[in-house]
Parts: structure tokens; C-alpha cells; sequence
């Protein structure tokens, strides 16, 4: 639609010249015995957040979603926003004195990749590494900047493919007990690793996300629909751009519709007011009386991928901010 020319065709080419030369080591796949399994609905999404878990999912068009919390409540970015100011005043405590603590400008983030899968086929989550090696290219290309959008302090490095047979947890249903027996049993890492769990979703949702949190928990991390992957079979939702989504909530951003055309909106003052989400790729939009088109553009919209292309610096501000708050050593 011409929204940002060549975008695709550097894609193309990542998804058909990136390599395991990244840190790559590919665990045995283990084989749980089946308890229940789940029937997940086709369809595109939104983002929401189950009130325990403080997650964020994108939904596709038309998709019904079991939960609606991504789109926070104006309370809930009370909460957070009180909580972010008061994890900036705890760590300012450690930039002082001994074994000060210093705010990081640059970040490499560790990757560790859980694929979910019901047996051995395709059509059951066994997707292939290049899907996974393509994704990172992707992530790093989008928080680089070079898709077109501001460049953020974040990059991404494939520390591990973890690949798990597990009936009972496929699809992954959003918040349910099984998701929580799932992540407790595989995450790794510490703060400052980003854990990707794919397979087949519930509810129509392309994926979820946690927010950041001062204490860590075993539900920290985002939850990507496998075939949203570069190359997978989710039409318009293909280019990895779900996941470039949720590590955005991961690293703290809120949809650019948040708050719709009043209050502070997504506490970004670059992205203009949005009233309700964009779907597909609806040029001119304009839902807010204030100044801006829609920012249909950005990643933190449920556009299509091929729409999508860019932070903006507050956003990059916004995310390295939140890091040296709750993720930072």
C-alpha cells in the first residue's frame, strides 16, 4: 500500500538468508503424557490482560477474546504508572554510593524459545528453526529502526530453541491453568530474558504478553501464535510483527488506543490519540480530534503487518526507561 516500500522485500530476503549463526542450541523434545486438550477459534486480535497475570494480547479482526484486559482500564494505568515512578525511585536509591548502579543506554536481550507442539507435524506446532531465526531478524530489524520507525536501545539475541510435545497444552489457552503449569515449568533465565512460548492459540488471539513487574514471575514473558512467524501460513499476520508487538507490552508499551481520545492515552506524548483499534490498513484514519492522524503505523496497533512499521522515539524512551526500572541488573 506503499506505507513503507522495500520493507517486504528486506524481509523476504531476511527470512530466506538468516542462519543459526546466531547463539543457537536446540534442546531434545520432550514428550509430557497428554491430559486435556483445547480447541482454539480462527480469527484476528486484540490485546488484553488477565487481571492475575498483567498480560496484554493482539486479536485478529472479528476475533472474540475470551479476556479483554489488554486494553487497561483507566485505574489500572493508574497502577502502573504509580508503580513504574515508584521502581525508578527504588533503583535511583542504587545509583548512588557503593555498588552504584548505572542506567544502561544499550541492551542485548537473551532469547529463549518454547515451541509448544501437539505431536510431530506442522499442523501440529512442530514449526521449523528458520521460522524462529527469521523472527529475531525481524525483531531486530523493528527495534533497530530500519524498517523506518525511531531507533530503540534494544536488540535480540537466540540463546536456545526449546521444543516440548505436550497435548495438554496445545493450544495454549490464555490464562488458563495449563498456561500457568506451562510457564512455571519451562521459563528460564532471569529478568532480563525474554521467553517466547509458540503454538496454536486460543480465543482468535495472535498472541500475549506480561508486563514488566518488580518481582519476577514464572508467567513473565510473551505467548506468539506459531504461523505468525515470517513465513507461516497466518495470512496477514505473516511478518513477524505479533511478535514485535508483545515484547513492546513486555518492555512496558500500552496500545496506541489506549485511554481512546482523552487522559493520558498510552503515557507516549509522540503517538497521537487513538479512539478504538485499527484493523487492516485504513490510510487517513482519524478517530481523535486532536492533532495526528491515526498511528496506524505503529507497531502497538492490531493493523495488518504489512502496515506496521515503527516506534517513535518517546516509545524508545518509554521502553528503556521501563528496562533500567524493572529489568536492569
Amino acid at each position: 500500500m506503499g506505507l513503507r516500500p522495500n520493507l517486504l522485500t528486506r524481509r523476504t530476503a531476511g527470512v530466506a538468508t538468516t542462519t543459526l549463526a546466531l547463539l543457537l542450541s536446540t534442546a531434545a523434545v520432550g514428550v509430557v503424557p497428554a491430559a486435556s486438550a483445547f480447541s482454539a477459534a480462527p480469527s484476528k486480535a486484540t490485546c488484553a490482560e488477565p487481571a492475575d497475570t498483567h498480560s496484554d494480547a493482539r486479536v485478529k479482526k472479528g476475533g472474540v477474546a475470551k479476556h479483554d484486559p489488554n486494553s487497561l482500564s483507566a485505574a489500572q494505568v493508574r497502577d502502573r504508572e504509580a508503580d513504574l515512578a515508584a521502581a525508578l525511585r527504588d533503583r535511583a536509591n542504587f545509583r548512588t554510593g557503593p555498588g552504584a548502579v548505572t542506567p544502561l543506554a544499550s541492551v542485548t536481550i537473551p532469547v529463549v524459545v518454547h515451541v509448544i507442539q501437539r505431536d510431530s507435524t506442522r499442523a501440529g506446532g512442530n514449526i521449523p528453526d528458520s521460522l524462529i531465526t527469521s523472527q529475531i531478524n525481524v525483531l531486530n530489524q523493528a527495534y533497530s529502526g530500519a524498517t523506518g520507525g525511531a531507533a530503540t536501545a534494544f536488540s535480540f539475541q537466540l540463546q536456545k530453541i526449546n521444543r516440548v510435545t505436550n497435548p495438554s497444552w496445545y493450544p495454549i489457552v490464555q490464562g488458563s491453568t495449563a498456561e500457568r503449569n506451562m510457564k512455571s515449568t519451562l521459563r528460564e533465565g532471569g529478568k532480563n530474558t525474554l521467553n517466547m512460548y509458540l503454538g496454536e492459540l486460543s480465543d482468535s488471539l495472535l498472541g500475549w504478553a506480561t508486563f514488566p513487574q518488580r518481582k519476577l514471575t514464572s508467567m513473565d514473558g510473551v505467548v506468539v501464535l506459531n504461523e505468525s512467524l515470517p513465513g507461516g501460513s497466518a495470512t496477514n499476520y505473516n511478518q513477524g510483527d505479533t511478535g514485535t508487538h508483545e515484547i513492546g507490552h513486555w518492555l512496558n508499551l500500552y496500545h496506541t488506543f489506549q485511554g481512546g481520545c482523552g487522559g493520558s492515552g498510552d503515557s507516549v506524548s509522540d503517538t497521537p490519540a487513538e479512539a478504538s483499534p485499527a484493523y487492516q490498513c485504513p490510510t487517513g484514519r482519524d478517530t481523535c480530534s486532536t492533532a495526528g492522524l491515526d498511528p496506524i503505523t505503529n507497531f502497538m496497533d492490531y493493523t495488518y503487518d504489512s502496515c506496521m512499521y515503527q516506534f517513535t522515539p518517546g516509545q524508545a524512551s518509554r521502553m528503556i526507561t521501563a528496562w533500567n526500572a524493572y529489568r536492569a541488573a
